[in-house]
């Protein structure tokens, strides 16, 4: 069952990849199976291009979304989102707040999201798998519950 779902993590550079292994990290503890490429729309525009074909063909076989995980200018998801018509979710790694902005605003017709924080990215990326895939949305539910549990435990344990 967990064969047939899979996210491809593009980096724009391999700085981004700490936030990338986070997203993996967070994947692998759904029981989602990802894969990492780099590849740079400024720089290496034939190797998005040439990865994105090749995941499109994949997605025949498999239910497939693309995490983007992009600094700075942001021509990555907007470039995917564009040549892809799988969901792109974006996930801005920049330590400059004002940079998220090029993840925000994009042309007509090029439609991706944009989520802030690895761990949100890889789960949107998950519940957008789960739409009809009862066991996985199972998992998200218990994994929404663990949280949950989290904070009512710290409301208890402040003695209310």
């Amino acid at each position: 069952m967990g064969k047939n779902r899979l996210v491809h993590i593009l980096m724009g550079s391999k700085s981004d990849l700490e936030t990338a292994k986070k997203v993996q990290a967070a994947l692998a503890s759904l029981g989602i199976e990802s894969r990492m490429h780099v590849a740079s729309a400024h720089k290496t525009p034939s190797s998005v291009l040439e990865i994105i074909a090749a995941i499109e063909k994949e997605s025949k076989n498999k239910k497939i979304v693309i995490v983007a995980v992009v600094g700075m200018s942001n021509a990555l998801s907007g470039m995917l989102a564009g040549a892809s018509t799988l969901p792109i979710v974006t996930l801005p790694n920049s330590e400059n707040d004002h940079d998220v902005f090029s993840c925000l605003r994009m042309p007509s017709g090029i439609s991706h999201m944009t989520i802030l924080g690895a761990e949100n990215a890889a789960l949107s990326a998950v519940k957008i798998l789960a739409l009809r895939d009862a066991a996985l949305a199972r998992k998200i539910a218990e994994y929404q519950e663990k949280n949950a549990e989290k904070v009512r435990s710290a409301d208890k344990g402040l003695g209310n």
